[in-house]
This record gives structure tokens, sequence and C-alpha cells, in this order.
């Protein structure tokens, strides 16, 4: 009986990357067992509050924040969110009885993983990036199984529990080739010239907002018309470059598929989530990773890619050389359709399907 209507607890957030992932797998997992319950679990104070939600599924808030790698005031309440965090997690999985924990990443994951295995309830791990972060290393050696999405990562997991599943993507942009038509109306783009598509992920990015203004000016003497996502939060800082002829500003691109349907070049961060969805995508790519993130795994998510000839990658360090990468790509045909190719091969788009089937397993047993 148990296993028809199993109880199902989903952890991920604190940026996009974490938080759709685990809603994609919630989605499909409701196909599969329409009779389950679900439960969320976030970090109080983060986006994934307001998405579940909005997607349709409960969720409930820990306190919960990562250290701080620089040395901060900050740092001195981690202990005691941790010591929150654990006790409400033992708490929701108390009340909830779930059959399988499922987690994505982001903080609240940690703690809700962690009380699950002490109790002996399986967990799933699904790690997006090519150099997985410390706490996954920790949960890993309790953890029941652990997807993966790039080659490698028996240097940090057990090989016994690894599937390499690739990342869950948004189902709309497997069919994105078709769209082209609808996306050239939906943003009014002219047809003869390239649009170049910048996206600094879910919650924006300073650097490349920064480089773009500095850059758009050139682009657009380039006979080269923008889609710019800027994010909410700066929007309001941005949105009067929309007033130049080609340049489109967004606080942020909801219709993902006309976004990249739209695209023929794409600059973006270097998240895991963005990857594979660009991989998906198979359009000519210029990574601009975040150095500020959790072990630099951006920069190591980035090479990875271009290790394969599938894109090209700066660091913010050295933008001053934007303008000889970009002029070179977009002047060589030749060169977008190789990376195009390159970076189709590298696409998993059953990602969603092969982690339900992972966690079928699970709660079958």
């Amino acid at each position: 009986m148990k296993s028809e209507k199993p109880n199902i607890l989903l952890s991920g957030g604190g940026t996009g990357g974490h938080i759709y992932p685990a809603i994609a797998i919630a989605n499909e997992l409701k196909a599969r067992y329409p009779d389950a319950k679900f439960l969320f679990v976030g970090a109080k104070d983060r986006m994934e509050m307001e998405k579940v939600p909005q997607n349709g599924y409960k969720i409930k808030g820990l306190w919960i924040s990562g250290i701080q790698r620089k040395l901060t005031l900050k740092n001195l309440s981690f202990p005691f969110k941790l010591i929150s965090s654990l006790w409400n997690a033992n708490k929701i999985i108390k009340q909830f009885k779930p059959n399988v924990v499922i987690g994505t990443g982001g903080f609240a994951s940690g703690p809700i993983l962690m009380r699950a295995s002490a109790k002996g309830i399986p967990t799933l791990i699904q790690e997006q990036n090519s150099y997985p972060g410390i706490t996954n290393k920790l949960l890993s050696k309790k953890a029941t199984k652990i997807c993966v999405a790039y080659d490698g990562l028996e240097r940090f997991f057990p090989i016994t529990k690894i599937v390499k599943t690739g990342n869950p993507v948004r189902q709309g942009l497997l069919t994105i080739t078709s769209k082209r038509e609808e996306a050239i109306t939906n943003f009014n783009l002219n047809k003869t010239k390239k649009t170049l598509l910048i996206i600094g992920g879910s919650l924006g990015a300073r650097t490349i907002n920064k480089l773009v203004e500095s850059q758009v000016n050139w682009l657009v003497e380039k006979n080269i018309q923008i889609i710019w996502q800027t994010g909410k939060g700066y929007y309001d800082q941005y949105k009067k470059y929309a007033k130049i002829e080609g340049v489109q500003v967004h606080a942020f691109l909801n219709k993902m598929d006309l976004t990249y349907a739209a695209a023929d070049i794409i600059i973006s961060r270097a998240g895991a989530g963005a990857i594979s969805e660009l991989c998906i995508v198979g359009k000519p790519t210029i990574f601009i990773p975040s150095p500020n993130v959790a072990e630099d795994h951006q920069t190591k998510n980035a090479k990875a890619i271009v290790a394969k000839n599938a894109a090209l990658w700066i660091k913010e360090k050295e933008l001053e050389r934007f303008q000889i990468l970009f002029s070179g790509l977009i002047d060589d045909q030749e060169r977008q359709l190789e990376l195009s190719k390159n970076i189709k091969k590298l696409a998993l788009p059953n990602a969603t399907k092969n982690i339900v089937e992972e966690v079928i397993k699970i709660i079958k047993n």
C-alpha cells in the first residue's frame, strides 16, 4: 500500500538552479503516483518559499543559511541556525513520515537529509555540479542513491551509489527548434539581425550587467539585437537602455523556451541548471562563471564544457578581452556550428525520468 501512496519529501533552494529541478522531479513523481503526498522544505526568506507554492506544493521553512567564506559576524549565528534547523527537520520528518527524502542542493537540504539518514529513511541526492560542495560530500556517505550530471564523480562519492542521469530541465526546452517563428514574433525581433541573449541566473549578475552596459553601443553597432535579463534587483538601474533600438531589457524572462528559441548566441553564468538547459538548447554560448560560489564550482562546470570544445568562457577579471572573444565568434559561422553541435552531444534530455526511476526503486524497496 505504502508504495502506491508514498509520502515524498523534497528539499532544494536558494537559487532557481536548485528549486526548478526539485519541482521537475515532484511533477514527474506526481504523474506516476497521483495519490502521493508531497512536502518541500526550504530556507526561510529564500526564493523557494515563493516559487514552490506557485507550483502547487506545500513548503516548510528552516532557519538556515550557509557559512560565509569571509570572516563575518553572520558566521556567529550559524551554529544556532544549524541546531534550530536540525531540531525542526526532526519535527517535520516525525510529522510527515516520508518514504523517501530527495535533496537537490541549497541550505535546507543538509539538515533534512542528515536527520532522515539518521532515522534510517532512504535518501536520494541530486548532485548538479561537476564538483560537489562539502554538504553533499558529507551526506553521500549515508545516501541511498546519488544522481549526477557529469563523469568522474567517483572521486567524491561512493561509486556503487552513483547513477549518471543528468540534471532536470524544463520540458518545454525539448521542442524549441519548432518555436523559432513564434519566438521572433513574441520578442518582435528583426529576422535579418543576430540575437544575443544575456542571462545572469535567476537572481541576476552584477558583473554581467556592468559588462553589457559597457558594450551595449558596440554590440548594436555590430548589428546585434539584444535580449537582456538583468535580474529583478538590477532592473531599475538598467531599464533605461531599452530606449536604444534593438535592445530589450527584462527583469525576468518567464517563457524560457521562446527566449532560447529566439537566441543565436548566449552569454550565461555557469550554474549547473543553466548548463544542462544550454546543452539541450544547443546554441553557441559564452560562459562567464561566478567566482563567488561555493568551491568555485561554476568555473569547474564551465571548464568541463569548454574541454569538450562545446562552449567558450571568460573569467570575470579578464572581461577586457570580451570584444576580441565575441568578434571571433560572431564573425565565424563555422565555429558557431561546431560549438552548437558539440554542446548538443552533452545533453541528457531524459534526466527527470531517469531520476524518478531511481526514486521509484527506492520507494518499492
